[in-house]
């Protein structure tokens, strides 16, 4: 772990949906001790609090617009601050455009922290496979899936026998569409920063479990 031994770290963290990209980032902040940072959920926080800033971001996300750079780069560079980043952080969301990046480098470079990219690559039949077996019981939230952990009766909750729905994301048609989203938006990013002289890992995580797919990232991070 990186700790006081060295400088501290971003680990900056893509991944396409349903690429387990939520569970290694959770995995990653209970075994490394650094915070995980979400623009998506500082940008809901914003708007939740009811300041002039969250004012502006749900009048433009309300409209269908993306919020601005410099709000997201904003909103960044001020949470990477506090005093839990002292020792490293892992990014999720950020940055999302070649220009956020342009701009991120820089600071944290200037902040002496050390950047490591992750790239979580999945097979995309993989992930349409997963995410299209996958049920959630709409009272108690528990998911399952149809084809690893299903529940003990056919379409029905274990726990309160609610009748087992497919979220709309989770939809073949959509999954797909968001794959494609992904791959037009992230491709010249992780072009970018495959070129730019900073660590950069691919990892396959396609039949990988999760926390196999933790200690290879742990290893790059150490390093």
């Amino acid at each position: 772990m990186n700790g006081n031994s060295g400088p501290p770290t971003a680990l900056i963290l893509f991944g396409p949906p349903g690429s387990g990209k939520g569970t290694q980032a959770k995995l990653l902040k209970d075994s490394l001790g650094f915070p995980h940072i979400s623009t998506g959920d500082m940008l809901r926080a914003k708007i939740a609090s009811d300041d002039p800033l969250g004012w502006r971001v749900k009048g433009l996300m309300q409209a269908g617009k993306l919020v601005p750079d410099e709000v997201v780069n904003q909103l960044v560079t001020q949470r990477v601050q506090d005093p839990d980043c002292e020792h490293g952080f892992i990014l999720d969301g950020y940055p999302r455009t070649i220009a956020q990046a342009r701009v991120m480098q820089p600071w944290l470079r200037g902040l002496g922290y050390d950047q490591v990219v992750i790239h979580l690559k999945v097979d995309y039949i993989s992930i349409i496979t997963r995410l299209t077996a996958r049920r959630v019981c709409p009272s108690c939230g528990t998911i399952y899936s149809v084809t690893s952990s299903p529940p003990k009766v056919a379409d029905h909750c274990d726990y309160d026998g609610s009748r087992l729905l497919v979220r709309e994301d989770d939809r073949e048609s959509v999954v797909r569409a968001r794959l494609e989203s992904y791959d037009r938006q992230t491709k010249p990013l992780l072009d970018y920063f495959a070129a730019s002289g900073f660590p950069f890992h691919e990892v396959e995580a396609t039949s990988a479990r999760p926390q196999e797919v933790l200690s290879m990232i742990r290893g790059f991070v150490e390093r």
